[in-house]
């Protein structure tokens, strides 16, 4: 099989013929037929994730299939079934072995494109918001980097929540995108003043943040009080330091949110998650973005796209068979 792989922490990735896996306990061996690309997928290949897995790997932490074989002691997916995985690696690769309990069947509805970006993006938002935030009907959510892949879904998601939506993005074409996911109000990060213009809004109740550095200190100070942030990466490169004496003043409440960490630390709530989402969408109120698609052997084009903010929503690599 055909699977690019790192083979040398900052190098490029190289596309190799390799032999095919075989499951184990546990396991479903996946034909992948599309690859979800992550901002997290630009880290692990550089050696600056959380997680590190042994050298040579193939990048691509979620991804969509059909089941090719089960192994010996699996009841739960049978061979044939078309499932999306987050397994946190393999998914630039014709095939992948990937643990049962991270793995989803997905509705006859949705393309191997549209569930390949589906999981992290439409996760993480609906984990942060419903369930770390709590956001309400009657509140105001401002999403920074909103055009990204977890950016745009925090807007949809945020107005099937019944909230007031401010979308941050930087210049024209991006915040259309977040216009069309049907933010209220779109604000410029490359010309806005970002804390006159969300207090000008009324100031915002809940802050959803993927990028850190100047604009999430923008952001911060522009909260209402009982304010809830949620940090949830830092695209900027730029760690912000909160200061827990305007958390005091103004009770604020900050949630981490490692979505990847939920399948060990509460599964039901990925279970029960993944159950509204994807009802959600089978009913027509989620529209996933995909930017671009890209072919295997453009893997590293396409994290290219992520790291250059050259994409707007998800970028897909599409696998051949």
């Amino acid at each position: 099989m055909l699977a690019m792989r790192i083979h040398q922490l900052g190098q490029p990735m190289q596309l190799d013929t390799i032999s095919a896996p075989v499951p184990g306990p546990g396991e479903v061996l996946l034909d992948v037929h599309a690859c979800g690309v992550n901002f997290a997928d630009t880290l692990i290949v550089d050696g600056k994730y959380q997680e590190k897995p042994p050298l040579p790997f193939s990048p691509g932490m979620e991804m969509s299939g059909v089941i090719h074989a089960v192994g010996p002691d699996v009841s739960t997916f049978v061979v044939g079934q078309r499932v999306a995985s987050f397994s946190g690696t393999g998914g630039f690769s014709q095939q992948t072995c990937v643990d049962v309990t991270k793995c989803v069947p997905i509705p006859d509805q949705m393309s191997d494109e549209q569930a390949a970006g589906f999981l992290v993006a439409y996760g993480t938002a609906h984990v942060a918001l419903a369930h770390r935030a709590a956001l309400a009907a009657d509140e105001t959510l401002l999403v920074l980097g909103a055009s990204g892949g977890i950016g745009m879904t925090a807007i949809e998601l945020g107005k099937i929540m019944g909230a007031t939506v401010i979308a941050i993005a930087r210049g024209a074409e991006k915040l259309k995108v977040c216009a069309d996911a049907g933010a209220d109000h779109l604000i410029d990060s490359e010309t806005a003043d970002i804390r006159a213009a969300v207090k000008a809004l009324g100031g915002a109740d809940v802050i959803y943040d993927p990028v850190g550095g100047a604009q999430f200190d923008a952001a911060f100070r522009a909260i209402n009080p009982g304010g809830r942030i949620l940090p949830l990466g830092f695209a900027s490169g730029d760690i912000p330091q909160i200061p827990a004496n305007i958390l005091l003043v103004k009770n604020l409440t900050v949630h981490g949110v490692y979505w990847g960490g939920y399948p060990k630390l509460a599964p039901n709530v990925l279970r029960d998650s993944f159950t509204e989402l994807f009802d959600w969408f089978v009913q027509g109120k989620l529209h996933p973005h995909i930017s671009h698609v890209l072919p295997l052997d453009q893997a590293g084009a396409a994290l290219d796209l992520l790291r250059n903010r050259k994409a707007t929503g998800k970028v897909v690599v599409s696998i051949p068979h």
